[in-house]
């Protein structure tokens, strides 16, 4: 069985060596790599170009659909192997994430591990990426860092949705549920992936992400949920009497569990697990924020355009 690796790239010239690095070194070599850079003006596609290995497809203003369509198009190989040029490749992502595949799967869902740099991130970590054991695959949603598929899986989606600046991937997710896929976890394709260096940033990223959510009429009763909640978190603090608080309290506790508990596995330093019991809430409330902001802003991008 052949396959094609595909990524798209922008302005990623700091870490694609790092990048490249990882795919030359993989127990399986793809037979074919094939990169769509979307208008950098850092040099990217001359690093590219400078590897032998990869075939480079230039085209101006081309969002991360519109590169993964074009890469597809373009790939001579009916499996199609996808991850972002940001990350590291495990050196066994690739013959792993072909199993499921080579054992008759339609999709073949891998992982995300972090890349992290101090404390702060370990925690904004905890809140954003699941450990492999939390997974129930029966309703994993993969993203693009780590997947493999046969051609006429994504065919069968409509391809990726060009329309869509961000999100694009689990509108394909969506998609693939919907049409009974045989999806299948491999959680040992593992690729690392970099988070966001300040709170600014994984803020607008977490806002762009649930903003792609409404402009795509996904995920409507997670956002639902999150608006409740907060918004009775709102009418809690603000009311007079006792027990509404307790209560508030209680469940932000309840919410906030799961990723302290992910924090604390992670952290082998007691005072560094001591703190994340205050910070990893505080910054689920930051993330939530974004997300809450982000599908507002793309609610009204559907009204303007109905």
């Amino acid at each position: 069985m052949k396959v094609t690796l595909i990524s798209t790239v922008k302005d990623v010239a700091a870490h694609i060596e790092e990048f490249l690095g990882s795919v030359a070194v993989q127990t399986r070599v793809p037979d074919e790599v094939i990169i769509v850079d979307g208008g950098s003006t850092d040099g990217t596609p001359d690093l590219l170009r400078g590897d032998g290995a990869v075939t480079v497809i230039e085209e101006h203003g081309a969002n991360i659909s519109r590169g993964r369509n074009l890469a597809i198009a373009a790939a001579t190989h009916d499996v199609i192997a996808v991850t972002d040029a940001d990350c590291v490749l495990d050196p066994a992502w690739l013959e792993r994430i072909l199993e499921p595949i080579e054992s008759g799967a339609d999709v073949s869902m891998g992982f995300t591990e972090p890349i992290v740099d101090g404390f702060l991130q370990e925690c904004l970590a905890s809140i954003n990426l699941l450990d492999a054991g939390e997974v129930d695959p029966a309703r994993f949603m993969p993203s693009a860092r780590s997947v493999a598929f046969r051609r006429g899986s994504i065919e069968a989606a409509g391809g990726y949705p060009e329309w869509l600046a961000i999100g694009e991937d689990m509108w394909v997710n969506h998609r693939w549920r919907e049409l009974g896929l045989d999806m299948r976890f491999a959680p040992d394709a593992i690729v690392r992936w970099r988070l966001r260096p300040t709170l600014t940033a994984t803020w607008a990223q977490y806002f762009r992400y649930a903003r792609g959510d409404a402009q795509a009429g996904m995920n409507p009763e997670r956002h639902a949920l999150r608006f409740g909640v907060y918004g009775g978190l709102a009418v809690a603090l603000g009311s007079r009497k006792l027990w509404p608080k307790a209560l508030a309290v209680a469940g932000a506790v309840a919410y906030s569990r799961r990723p302290i508990q992910r924090a604390w596995r992670r952290m082998p330093d007691a005072k560094e697990r001591a703190a994340a019991a205050i910070v990893v809430p505080t910054l689920m409330g930051w993330v939530d924020t974004a997300k809450i902001a982000g599908y507002g802003a793309g609610l009204f991008d559907r009204s303007k355009r109905s």
